[in-house]
């Protein structure tokens, strides 16, 4: 029998169910990482059509944020580049505190496996760029090393049951790792010189954080105030200034300031509060001891949801629909009208971004886990088996968002970047190809693979998803 609904007019009913399919259809990773793919293709369409000098001409116009000295002056184009991309760079963060709080990186021992395996995935296709552009635009070493995990999973989820559940989520936080890495590489090799005025200034931003942090502040409007200073410091020392982000995702608090344990007993206690004051014979706007009491749990259970959890529920929509997309159409616009295509397919820096992609991250991804399970180091998860280690490999060649980023810091030749963003489109399409089309031929269903066992020893060591993880929510 269906409960009926707490709410009173059918109208009220209706928009209800429909935001709650809303709620679900953005929550949706195959669809947040569909809306990104088409506006890169849109960006690929309006790039070679008349439309693209007035693009470029409205990405150029300037804009100005802050007031007195934390003015910064920057472009449409820098905005989408330097400030949307600090809120994704806050879900990042938001994910990785998450995972580091209750998901699998809380045990080092058991995401060992795939955080080194992810270590492979970005060592090796940076050596294979490197040894294609030796005196050449070697910079940019760091294309080719990100996962996008929004894309790959998305792809991913199109082999359905053939992928096992430990599989996604060995696939997952290897990508966190990747996330972790790039952050690092973005942080110490493609920033500017620094301002070292601004940097202190930074630090005491960042050091406000803390403070608020220790002292139990559980709002969250003081801390994204900080963090919009520390950004404005960041973006001034020349430091890349979405790292603000990420710091301001690790001060925000992971745990209630209520007290849950009696939060039963005094729900209860609440509600025959609100049974004993309510009059149904009377206008409710005049009730105000039942008002008053509705407000009261109103509050509580605002506060019951960790400041972490709240800031993620605020922006992860708006990163997914409109932060991701707009960076992709700002960033992945190709114009290709009057180049020379054998030019930029000749590139060795296409040819260093396209292999690392699609060659260096499986060989990484592979040959990493493999050696550390046939050392003992480690063993693979229950559900999981060579087979579906490939697809992984072949899937973390699906780059996106980190490679176009850092395509933007590292290469100042327009050209050299062009010939990059191609071989990142490219790579990407390929590695998915291939790991769909083997994913097809060699996967026969993820809850019936062979059981991997360690070697030398007759004991199996689970990888399953401790409770509360959420496999599959990555967003970068």
């Amino acid at each position: 029998m269906t409960r009926p609904s707490i709410y009173d007019e059918p109208a009220v009913v209706r928009r209800a169910e429909r935001r709650g399919a809303l709620r679900r259809w953005t929550g949706n990773g195959t669809v947040a990482a569909a809306t990104m793919l088409g506006a890169a293709l849109l960006a690929l369409v309006v790039a070679n059509t008349p439309l693209y000098d007035a693009v470029e001409s409205l990405l150029a116009q300037p804009l100005a944020l802050g007031v007195g000295p934390l003015e910064v002056s920057l472009t449409v184009e820098a905005f989408v580049n330097d400030f949307l991309m600090a809120v994704f760079f806050l879900l990042v963060g938001i994910e990785l505190k998450y995972e580091m709080t209750v998901g699998q990186l809380r045990r080092p021992r058991q995401a060992a496996l795939p955080m080194l395996a992810a270590v492979g995935g970005v060592c090796v296709p940076a050596l294979i760029y490197a040894a294609l552009n030796l005196g050449g635009a070697a910079h940019g070493w760091a294309v080719p090393i990100a996962t996008d995990i929004a894309f790959a999973l998305g792809v991913l989820s199109l082999l359905g049951d053939r992928v096992s559940p430990e599989t996604k989520v060995f696939f997952q936080t290897l990508a966190i790792a990747d996330d972790i890495l790039a952050i690092v590489v973005i942080a110490l090799f493609y920033g500017q010189t620094p301002d070292l005025a601004w940097c202190a200034a930074a630090l005491v931003a960042v050091a406000a954080l803390a403070a608020l942090n220790r002292a139990r502040v559980y709002a969250a409007a003081p801390y994204v105030a900080v963090g919009l200073v520390l950004w404005a410091c960041l973006y001034k020392s020349g430091i890349h200034a979405t790292l603000a982000g990420v710091a301001l995702a690790f001060a925000l608090p992971s745990r209630s300031d209520v007290r849950l344990d009696e939060l039963g007993g005094w729900l209860a206690a609440r509600a025959r509060d609100l049974d004993d004051t309510y009059d149904d014979e009377h206008h409710v706007l005049g009730q105000h001891d039942f008002t008053e009491g509705a407000v009261r749990v109103e509050r509580v259970m605002h506060h019951v949801t960790p400041p972490l959890q709240r800031m993620e529920r605020h922006v992860s929509t708006f990163v997914n629909f409109l932060v991701l997309p707009l960076f992709a159409f700002v960033n992945a616009e190709l114009h290709l009208v009057g180049a020379n295509l054998g030019a930029v397919l000749a590139s060795p820096v296409a040819h260093g971004v396209y292999l690392g992609a699609v060659v260096g991250k499986p060989v990484g991804i592979i040959l990493v886990t493999a050696a550390l399970v046939r050392a003992g180091f480690a063993c693979l998860p229950r559900g999981m088996d060579w087979a579906q280690v490939a697809c992984v490999g072949l899937m973390g060649g699906v780059g996106f968002t980190m490679s176009i980023l850092i395509t933007g810091l590292a290469f100042a030749d327009p050209a050299d970047a062009v010939a990059a963003k191609c071989a990142i489109l490219l790579g990407s399409l390929t590695s998915a190809a291939l790991g769909l089309a083997f994913g097809r031929l060699a996967l026969r269903g993820g809850g019936r693979t062979r059981r991997s066992r360690r070697v030398g020893s007759g004991r199996e060591r689970p990888f399953s998803p401790p409770r509360g993880s959420r496999p599959g929510q990555g967003v970068s």
